[in-house]
């Protein structure tokens, strides 16, 4: 089934494509829910209604209950470990019915908590005045506010924008040259993707390149959605034009003429700054037919997520793009044989397609001598509100992560965990820092997981019990559905945490929770499900006497 409507998508084509249509819909009427709006959808699409309710009820931009909802407040890992959401709501109450505030997850704002999203724009770290004029008058302050260090020189995915015609020349010196030569390239800077599973970049883009079929696409998963992570958003809002020659080279490289950013409406300003620099391109000559006389056809454009954590998975945000429920899809086939519209497709993530730059000024070989021999290039990191300084860091791959958190004056608060790498990255008590460089081996090698680099600190006075029924709820809440192990696992994990702390008298039986555990890492159809074990069992193994308590002895 899932295929003949992806055909059916296709023949539509990704111009006003049906899973904007129903973003339209909700934003004309407040939800796609309505019985009137999945009948027009339906029928227009040829999806029927039953398709069309699954699909449009899998996003929380889109259903009905969120239809009447005025404010939206974050609820992801690193505002609760700020824990300045109680506050912000107890202010809410003074403006909003409790019918009228929503709750998001997650704004970027993790650099200074109290995050809000308030008529389409995002808000953090307002005193109470502010947000009393804000809502009484309509003039606030969004500005998004972050220190930014490069610990490189010089620095490259941070680098000052010099203009287009600078930016992209090494792009215009690429379409004279031979697509073997990029190849040998991309395989001698050894990148591997930034959005967390670290797979070779050259691999990927080879495969897509020789993938039989006409009508290849390049999607850039924008999606940014792990809690602590700020770094796509970053580049988005500050470094634009570095994704956008990324999603450039690689159309060239594999044969494809249409780009697609699927970006989070939990980042206005995203979209707004990419589809800017969009249309800089086009006016600069750099879009559309036979660009600079090479024969190469290329365009660009954004689409808008709904809010849904899962379209951070590839195939799901694939599924998203086509109109359907995004739902994980069995591998193989894999994207860039079987991709969007079921047409080869290239997915890379923000950061991934900013690093190109670098390897077509560097080189091959240049790109590689940032970094170690299995991880190279430079890597970002997002750093919370307990730190003294906040913000981007740059730095080169296997650096000691200590430097990093010195390079950041440290934290500001009593803090006994970092997560990195969103809620399905490792919990590292600060003991086991030392221990760790920012590399994809360091961490695994250790028990964590570097991801996609985002870092999140569990302050001591954050009860750890409560941050793994957090862990729970969040995968719970976000799942797709289509497997039984996430779907069904992370609820039972759930309700088991949370009776624990609310009844004094029971007790988790230990083995009981690690069966539940290790079923949802061995047989869950993606990491959502197949990732959230890992940080729960950091938690119980290196906070054994903070969660005694709570265990069966």
């Amino acid at each position: 089934m899932s295929k003949n409507l992806s055909h059916l998508s296709y023949r539509q084509g990704v111009e006003k494509n049906l899973f904007e249509r129903m973003v339209e819909a909700a934003e004309a009427t407040g939800s796609a829910e309505s019985p009137a709006s999945v009948r027009a959808l339906g029928q227009e699409s040829l999806f029927g209604d039953a398709v069309t309710l699954g699909a449009v009820s899998s996003y929380d931009f889109l259903k009905a209950e969120n239809a009447h909802k005025k404010v939206f407040l974050c609820n992801g890992s690193a505002c609760l470990c700020a824990g300045t959401q109680g506050q912000l709501r107890d202010q809410m109450g003074g403006h909003f019915t409790s019918e009228e505030i929503g709750h998001i997850c997650c704004l970027g704002r993790c650099h200074e908590g109290a995050a809000f999203q308030y008529e389409g724009r995002n808000y953090s770290g307002q005193s109470e005045a502010a947000l009393t004029q804000l809502f009484t008058s309509g003039v606030g302050d969004a500005e998004d506010r972050y220190d930014v260090v490069s610990h490189l020189q010089p620095p490259q995915l941070t680098a000052p924008f010099h203009g287009i015609d600078a930016y992209y020349a090494p792009f215009k010196g690429l379409l004279t040259r031979d697509r073997d030569w990029l190849a040998g390239e991309l395989k001698a800077s050894g990148l591997r993707g930034r959005g967390g599973a670290g797979f070779p970049l050259h691999l990927k883009w080879q495969s897509c390149r020789e993938a039989a079929g006409h009508g290849k696409y390049i999607v850039c998963n924008a999606d940014e959605g792990d809690p602590g992570a700020y770094i796509d958003k970053y580049l988005m809002e500050h470094r634009p034009h570095s994704v956008l020659l990324g999603m450039m080279v690689a159309g060239w490289f594999a044969g494809a003429s249409i780009g697609i950013l699927y970006i989070r409406a939990e980042y206005p300003e995203s979209i707004r700054i990419v589809n800017e620099a969009i249309e800089d391109l086009r006016a600069a000559g750099l879009l559309g037919l036979d660009i600079l006389g090479s024969g190469f056809n290329f365009t660009l454009k954004t689409i808008k997520g709904a809010g849904a954590y899962i379209c951070g998975e590839e195939t799901a945000l694939l599924s998203s793009i086509e109109g359907q429920r995004p739902e994980v899809r069995v591998r193989p086939p894999f994207p860039t044989v079987e991709g969007l519209f079921r047409k080869p497709t290239i997915v890379n993530n923000v950061e991934t397609f900013a690093n190109v730059h670098a390897i077509l000024t560097l080189g091959g070989k240049g790109f590689a001598g940032i970094g170690t021999a299995q991880s190279s290039g430079p890597k970002l990191l997002s750093l919370d509100s307990h730190f003294v300084r906040p913000g981007i860091y740059e730095v080169a791959m296997g650096t000691p992560l200590k430097e990093v958190i010195a390079l950041a004056g440290g934290f500001k608060t009593a803090v006994k965990a970092v997560q990195v790498g969103g809620p399905l990255g490792g919990i590292i008590p600060v003991d086991q820092i030392d221990r760790l460089t920012v590399d994809f081996e360091s961490f695994k090698q250790a028990g964590f997981l570097l991801g996609h680099a985002g870092v999140v600190s569990i302050p001591e006075s954050l009860p750890m019990i409560e941050y793994i029924q957090h862990l729970f709820q969040f995968t719970a809440d976000e799942s797709c559905g289509k497997c039984f192990p996430c779907r069904l696992g992370s609820t039972r994990g759930h309700e088991l945490v949370a009776k624990a702390r609310q009844d004094e008298n029971f007790k988790i039986d230990p083995e009981l929770l690690n069966d539940l555990l290790d079923t949802m890492e061995q047989t869950s159809l993606c990491a959502l499900g197949g990732g959230v074990p890992l940080p729960i069992k950091n938690a119980l193994h290196y906070f054994d006497r903070e969660l005694r308590s709570f265990f069966k002895s």
